[in-house]
């Protein structure tokens, strides 16, 4: 547990190791081999069950917690799948299933989209965050308080 001499609260800035995992055991993501992930408690860079987590620890502590898709990235929406005809696409761009686009919603502010499937007529795009329906377990180790 945080002492009062490494408080954390809204406004602190933390440097934290992470290693992110699917409960298939996939990884994720992770810091490995990096710098640590450093933000701003309360600025809204990371999901709130990973920033929960930190808040209660102290330097050099680590930790195993696991976020409900709930209160990660949520379920998964099918209403974010839409087909498009394959025309919207212009000829000279490359389009396969699995990349990633940016697209532009009607107030122009951009967003990820992934290309989920393709035919000669249609162009499926999902608009879900790729951690949506996922539970997430994190190994967290925070370096250091800022």
């Amino acid at each position: 547990m945080a002492d009062e001499s490494n408080k954390i609260e809204n406004g602190t800035k933390v440097r934290v190791h992470y290693k992110g995992t699917l409960p298939d055991g996939t990884v994720f993501d992770s810091s490995e081999g990096r710098d640590p992930l450093e933000f701003e408690v309360g600025g809204g860079q990371v999901i709130p069950g990973f920033e929960a987590a930190i808040i209660a620890m102290s330097p050099g502590e680590a930790q195993t917690i696991t976020i409900p898709m709930l209160e990660a990235y949520g379920a998964r929406d099918e209403d974010l799948l839409r087909n498009f005809p394959r025309d919207m696409v212009p000829d000279d761009m490359p389009v396969e299933p699995g990349m990633t686009l940016q697209v532009q919603d009607e107030n122009g502010q951009a967003f990820p989209v992934l290309i989920a499937a393709i035919d000669d007529e249609h162009v499926t795009l999902d608009g879900n965050h790729p951690m949506a329906g996922h539970d997430l377990t994190f190994a967290l180790q925070l370096v250091e308080i800022l």
